[in-house]
């Protein structure tokens, strides 16, 4: 075995980890690799060519090859395996040492793990890590969160492999304990909402329209030309161009219309839930998650209820006009839901997000950077304890001067019968926080009425209660 001299440890040589590591390696440094899977291993030294990769088929043998203090970057599912790892690791690691955790767990399992290592004299990292496999191989954004000196220690690696935007990395330190992985549960929510977003705007186009797949992949790419450019948007012009080699027939046609969730998405609901966060937008998009499993429900209440797709009648042209602003509206207003949320969790967490930094490293390499992500960032630059993008006086103005084109969609879809669940929560968000009056005082009314659950007044402060008529 050769003297200890490798810079990090990549356990995990999926897709993810063994891109990430030869990112690493292209960027001058040196990384030993392990995985359980032979033959993972062996894929991953083929493609390395040498040079700075070293594999080992024992995970103390990898270990052995790290210059001390050691730093090992796990990038394996999340949950129980995180955990088995990291239960191997511990008698082959010393105080000091480093684990990073860059897959997707779950904020609180971050944070009790962090403190069961700290006990040992342990760091753990819990970066959040977006692009795919694409990302991970040519410049993923990273989203670290953890003792700082322990980011510190490490930090020029990740500014060196992070994908970069005008020569800024786009990795930068986010706060004390969880808060990479909560920024990174924030983001995935997000992306949910904008997947569940452009999902609807291509089922107003197909049934709606009656757009086929090669229009339907021209209006895509007009819209990416456009405020709405983001990288979600361009790989679906590339979607709707792939052939199915089994059919010859566009690949879109063949998939299946179910998409399951792993978890991440429904995390930020119930977190968002739990911090008294409206994110409707995303709850929605999480729902139908969950809603399209039920393939065999739905067949049957479709034939049960016929009720027919009516045509559409109108201006096509003026149509996807009025689709594309209010995709950008709806796209806008998820970005809000999910900001709101960070703040939230950087006050009650003790995070301290600096949003304008969130905003700054999502503009390259994750999966939901977008051209608006520059205004956000602008926005949060100006004002850093904004509120809500709503009233940040420049994005806020994109969304008003769009509301009757949202508003008009969703109108439409409904007269069409086409489920558009996700620009429907989008406007409900919008007119529930545009209104200075909701009826509130009705819910307390009743919960009064019922349980005695207490009131609060406009004119005199403190709580009441009032023995209603008929009781």
């Amino acid at each position: 075995m050769a003297d200890p001299h490798c810079d990090i440890c990549m356990i995990g040589l999926g897709v993810m980890g063994r891109n990430f590591a030869l990112n690493i390696r292209d960027h001058g440094f040196s990384v030993a690799g392990y995985d359980r899977d032979g033959e993972q291993l062996a894929l991953w030294m083929a493609e390395a060519g040498g040079g700075n990769l070293f594999g080992a088929a024992k995970l103390e043998d990898a270990v052995r090859l790290l210059r001390k203090p050691r730093a090992v970057m796990m990038l394996v599912p999340a949950g129980p395996p995180v955990d088995a790892v990291i239960r191997e690791l511990l008698p082959m690691l010393e105080a000091g040492d480093l684990i990073i955790d860059g897959g997707n767990s779950h904020f609180r399992d971050t944070e009790l793990r962090q403190k069961t290592l700290a006990e040992k004299g342990l760091f753990l990292l819990g970066v959040g890590v977006s692009g795919g496999a694409s990302g991970a191989r040519g410049g993923p954004s990273l989203m670290p969160g953890g003792p700082r000196e322990a980011y510190e220690r490490i930090c020029n690696i990740f500014e060196s492999t992070a994908a970069r935007v005008e020569g800024e990395p786009c990795v930068a330190y986010l706060g004390p304990g969880s808060a990479g992985h909560y920024v990174k549960m924030v983001h995935n929510g997000i992306e949910y909402g904008f997947l569940q977003l452009i999902a609807e705007t291509y089922d107003l186009m197909k049934r709606g329209l009656g757009l086929n797949d090669t229009e339907l992949r021209e209006v895509f790419r007009d819209w990416n030309g456009s405020e709405l450019n983001s990288f979600l948007l361009e790989i679906t012009v590339n979607i709707f161009g792939e052939v199915d080699p089994k059919t010859g027939r566009p690949l879109i046609n063949e998939i299946l219309d179910e998409a399951r969730q792993k978890g991440t998405g429904k995390w930020a609901s119930e977190d968002a839930m739990e911090l008294q966060v409206p994110i409707p937008t995303i709850d929605a998009a999480v729902a139908m998650r969950n809603l399209s499993m039920y393939k065999e429900e739905r067949l049957a209440i479709h034939h049960a209820l016929n009720l027919p797709l009516v045509g559409f009648t109108g201006d096509r042209s003026a149509f996807l006009d009025r689709l594309r602003n209010a995709l950008y509206a709806a796209l806008i207003l998820t970005y809000a839901q999910g900001m709101a949320q960070l703040r939230a969790a950087s006050v009650t967490y003790g995070y301290g997000f600096p949003l304008e930094t969130v905003a700054r490293i999502w503009r390259g390499g994750c999966i939901i950077r977008a051209a608006v992500l520059e205004n956000i960032r602008g926005a949060f630059e100006r004002q850093p304890s904004l509120e809500n993008l709503l009233t940040d006086p420049d994005l806020g103005a994109e969304v008003s001067k769009r509301r009757g084109d949202l508003k008009d969609v969703v109108c439409e879809a409904v007269g069409l019968g086409i489920p558009v669940p996700g620009l429907m929560a989008s406007l409900g968000y919008l007119d529930s926080f545009r209104s200075d009056w909701l009826p509130a005082n009705l819910i307390q009314a009743q919960r009064d009425y019922f349980g005695a659950h207490t009131y609060e007044r406009n004119d005199e402060k403190g709580v009441f209660h009032t023995q209603w008529i008929g009781q």
